[in-house]
């Protein structure tokens, strides 16, 4: 079984076909690997008004990486802007017209990538951007009730 997969190796070379990585998280990254994923937003996200200023807010965060977005996008208005504030900012980016610009609601509309691996526990933008949490003010601890003993030692008996 060894020789039938190396001769099918040697025909692919021959030919110029070069297998590819992980072709489903491909086709689920726009081409690239959740690996070298910073923040992702999917095709439901971009509709939202405040997820899109969210995403437009942080731009600055986004130096130094690419942004791959989604050429089937049903929001061309948020494309418009994400590609100006790239072009603005001095962020490569690239519109994916490919096989993997798929239109499900949770598919990829915008991703936020590295050119090599990061790992980033958190990429979805709602856990990336995070509200924070409403600050809650602690109760005062109640007094605790001294007992026979501590009053027979400590002196304090009143």
């Amino acid at each position: 079984m060894a020789d039938d997969e190396l001769e099918k190796r040697v025909q692919n070379a021959a030919a110029g076909i070069t297998p590819q990585t992980r072709p489903d998280e491909r086709r689920r990254y726009l081409g690239s690997l959740r690996e070298r994923v910073y923040v992702r937003m999917n095709l439901q996200e971009a509709q939202d008004p405040q997820l899109t200023k969210l995403f437009l807010d942080h731009f600055s965060d986004y130096q130094g990486y690419t942004i791959l977005i989604n050429g089937n996008t049903p929001n061309p208005r948020f494309v418009n802007r994400v590609e100006a504030a790239a072009a603005k900012s001095g962020i490569k980016f690239c519109l994916i017209n490919d096989e993997t610009a798929r239109t499900g609601d949770e598919d990829s509309a915008i991703l936020v990538v590295s050119q090599e691996a990061i790992n980033r526990m958190r990429i979805e933008i709602g856990q990336v951007y995070a509200p924070p949490l409403p600050a809650e003010e602690l109760a005062a601890p109640a007094k605790k009730k001294e007992g026979f003993f501590h009053r027979l030692f400590h002196g304090d008996a009143k």
